[in-house]
């Protein structure tokens, strides 16, 4: 099975900080299990250039917001927005094959809010969330929905 790819943003660290554990602990099942796959993961920021991606990947998003509460009266996200602006550029949404989002469960309604409107905005499953920095079970059921999306995808070729 090829790498799954995955883009992200991060912004206080907390994505990153979760990548690199999934990454890591997709090495570790590939190590045991070679049919499971590696993750190949790119960071996305201010100062990325962009490119036309045209193998399938997934992106990973936290949810930051200015104003409204982001469901009966507006939103305005937050520092995210370069991410959303890749995947708009050229026809790299359509290699979009799902979304991962992340956020506080405190803000209710708002937690993985960002992933949520990128799933409906690209027509893309909402895959995965975790809250924070993630946990070691987070990391296991996250990238088993990751393979098995992946598959589903390759499935309908």
């Amino acid at each position: 099975m090829q790498p799954l790819r995955i883009l992200f943003i991060s912004i206080e660290g907390n994505t990153r900080n979760f990548v690199k554990n999934l990454t890591a602990y997709a090495a570790k099942k590939h190590a045991a299990d070679p049919d499971l796959p590696e993750i190949n993961a790119t960071e996305i920021d201010e100062m990325t250039d962009f490119k036309s991606e045209t193998a399938p990947y997934f992106c990973f998003v936290p949810t930051y917001l200015d104003g409204g509460n982001g469901i009966d009266n507006g939103v305005k996200e937050l520092m995210t927005n370069i991410l959303g602006e890749y995947i708009d550029y050229q026809d790299n949404a359509k290699a979009l094959i799902g979304v991962v989002g992340s956020g506080n469960r405190n803000f209710n309604e708002q937690y993985c809010l960002t992933a949520k409107r990128y799933a409906q905005k690209y027509s893309v499953p909402f895959v995965a969330n975790y809250e924070l920095r993630g946990v070691p079970r987070d990391e296991t059921r996250v990238y088993d929905a990751l393979v098995a999306r992946s598959r589903e995808v390759t499935a309908h070729g």
